[in-house]
């Protein structure tokens, strides 16, 4: 594999502003959520196939809770594979089973909705979240944006490949309690 620096930046609505930045433009009009959900998945087509980060995407199901007085209201998010959003599997990295559609938002999903974000997907994460790396027996690693040639660390691995990737403003991260961008 050639080893490449994999970005999804482009002047989209997603720019290369922080949720901050974009709940603000919400706010004011400058750009809907739904424009940005379209640069979100925009993005996301221009990397997947060589980062391999979503296990579960929903772009055209977006989950939000529609209080458009909360703090994230229309920022695109993707919430890790180890936390139940209902309607979807939660399979833990796991290629031991295939999980059945979860009956109920779990913790997690229910304070990211609650801030406003919209979840657009699932990201990968290691078997259980127990290995350093994220990797597989039978699928495709997630891949380090910056060095493709390797796989990417941590527990939290298809949301620690988006962000330096710019495909999204704010990710699930449980290892660190949340993984936002934040302007410079």
């Amino acid at each position: 594999m050639s080893e490449q620096r994999v970005h999804a930046f482009t002047d989209d609505a997603l720019g290369e502003h922080d949720a901050v930045a974009l709940a603000e433009q919400v706010r004011t009009g400058q750009v809907s959520p739904a424009e940005l959900v379209t640069a979100a998945h925009e993005r996301l087509e221009r990397i997947e196939s060589r980062l391999h980060t979503v296990a579960v995407p929903m772009f055209d199901a977006p989950r939000s809770d529609g209080n458009k007085s909360a703090a994230l209201f229309g920022v695109p998010t993707v919430l890790k594979d180890n936390t139940d959003l209902r309607g979807l599997p939660t399979n833990h990295g796991s290629e031991a089973f295939t999980a059945r559609p979860a009956k109920r938002d779990g913790f997690y999903a229910t304070q990211y909705l609650a801030t406003g974000l919209t979840i657009v997907g699932k990201s990968r994460l290691p078997e259980f979240g127990f290995n350093a790396t994220t990797e597989y027996m039978t699928n495709e690693p997630v891949r380090n944006p910056w060095e493709t040639g390797h796989s990417i660390g941590a527990s939290s691995g298809g949301s620690a490949a988006l962000d330096p990737s710019w495909m999204r403003a704010c990710a699930v991260a449980t290892s660190t309690n949340g993984t936002c961008r934040s302007s410079q």
